[in-house]
């Protein structure tokens, strides 16, 4: 009896701490009110959640390129991309990962450097300390590899600014930091910031949001302010 008593106990925990283990790698807060209110500002060195795989989709968002011409041509206002500009970066395949693993996989960067003034070559700091507890890797990468995110510093109506970047409407697939972590995710937008923006007098402490649900996700809603949700690359 004792010997099934053990053994039972052993399944148990090994069960509760994989299941403990999955749910710290990315957490997953309750579903927000319908009532919008401030938005957290997601800093860049946010606890990073584990990737996730995700239905292949055969197309981006409409106009949107990844070939270096198109991209050079569509960011053209923004260039050179300045030193601690925040991007969504499609880093390397890591060491013993295959590209099509990693192929969805975007993260959230600071651009340290533009390469030789080439405003296609960059170099991007990952604020994400290593595993091993080592501070974040510096990559060297071009436009190809970057979304560069609205800049809430920016003047009002300056390229980089978020009232230059287009407002996704509802059923758009977009490209979100998942919440508490710096990794983005696919997801849907449920509504837009001008559905959520509060009625009657202009309130200044409003942040612009979106609200969206992820892949693979319970079906769970999310608000994530307007700056952490770009245009949805494709594969």
């Amino acid at each position: 009896m004792n010997f099934f008593k053990t053994v039972h106990s052993f399944f148990y925990s090994e069960i509760l701490g994989a299941f403990l283990d999955k749910r710290n790698k990315r957490p997953r807060p309750s579903s927000p009110s319908t009532t919008p209110g401030p938005v957290p500002q997601q800093s860049a060195g946010a606890s990073r959640g584990v990737s996730i795989t995700l239905p292949a989709r055969s197309s981006p968002m409409p106009g949107f390129s990844r070939e270096p011409k198109a991209r050079r041509e569509a960011l053209a206002k923004q260039l050179p991309l300045k030193e601690g500009r925040k991007v969504a970066f499609h880093p390397p395949p890591a060491k013993g990962a295959s590209a099509a693993d990693s192929e969805d996989q975007w993260i959230l960067a600071v651009v340290t450097k533009c390469i030789h003034a080439d405003k296609n070559r960059y170099e991007v700091h990952d604020p994400e300390p290593q595993d091993n507890g080592e501070p974040g890797l510096h990559y060297n990468t071009t436009l190809r590899n970057l979304i560069p995110l609205p800049d809430t510093g920016a003047p009002h109506g300056s390229p980089s600014s978020l009232s230059a970047y287009r407002e996704f409407p509802v059923g758009s697939t977009v490209m979100a930091l998942y919440p508490d972590t710096s990794v983005f995710y696919r997801a849907e937008v449920v509504a837009t910031p001008q559905d959520l923006k509060p009625a009657g007098k202009a309130n200044t402490t409003y942040m612009p949001a979106y609200k969206v649900k992820f892949e693979d996700d319970d079906n769970q809603e999310h608000l994530v302010a307007a700056q952490w949700v770009v245009e949805w690359p494709g594969t």
